[in-house]
Order: C-alpha cells, then sequence, then structure tokens
C-alpha cells in the first residue's frame, strides 16, 4: 500500500475556498479508484497558517496511474478542479509517496 501525499501551500485568507474544495473530493477520489483518507487543514494556533495536507491510499504505483487517467476523465473531478483553480485558494503543491510501516 502506498499513500499519496498532497502538500499545499494555500492563500490562508480563502481558507474557506480550500475547505469546499477537500469536502467535494471524497466521493471523487473513491469512484477514481483511491481510498480517501482525508484532508488536513492548518489550525491558527501552531504551526503554518498557509499549509495544508491530503492523504489517499492506492496499492500499487500502477494503480495511482489508472487513477489520474480516471480522474482526468471525470466531470465531478473537472468541476472541482475548475472551482479551485478559479479561487485561487492553491499557490503551490507538492507530490510524494509514503509507504506504511505499521497497517491497522
Amino acid at each position: 500500500m502506498f499513500t499519496l501525499c498532497i502538500r499545499y501551500t494555500i492563500n490562508p485568507d480563502q481558507l474557506a475556498d480550500f475547505e469546499s474544495y477537500a469536502k467535494a473530493l471524497p466521493p471523487i477520489v473513491e469512484r477514481c479508484g483511491g481510498r480517501f483518507i482525508s484532508y488536513y487543514l492548518p489550525t491558527k494556533f501552531a504551526g503554518p497558517t498557509d499549509t495544508a495536507y491530503g492523504l489517499i491510499d492506492f496499492p500499487t504505483l500502477a494503480a495511482y496511474e489508472e487513477y489520474r487517467g480516471k480522474l482526468a476523465a471525470d466531470p465531478g473531478g473537472a468541476e472541482a478542479a475548475r472551482r479551485v483553480e478559479q479561487s485561487g485558494c492553491i499557490t503551490r503543491e507538492e507530490r510524494s509517496f509514503l509507504r506504511r510501516a505499521i497497517d491497522r
């Protein structure tokens, strides 16, 4: 199992726009073949206020590649991407893969 970790740099003044985007993603991710873990938003009481994370599981890297193709063709995915792009709330995205040390 591999976990896609997406690190977002966001405009803190547009946190509501990013949160709307994150809340729209679970059914889209699942429909396209990923296992949605969660999205994590920054807080004002600790750490940077412009960093958010998204975690999605895939059984293999090949499954991730298949997911990307399905996501690109998915009308809901395209609409979510259009809305978040239009809002300008995301200023940077970084993707990496993590391997779990312990599965529960």
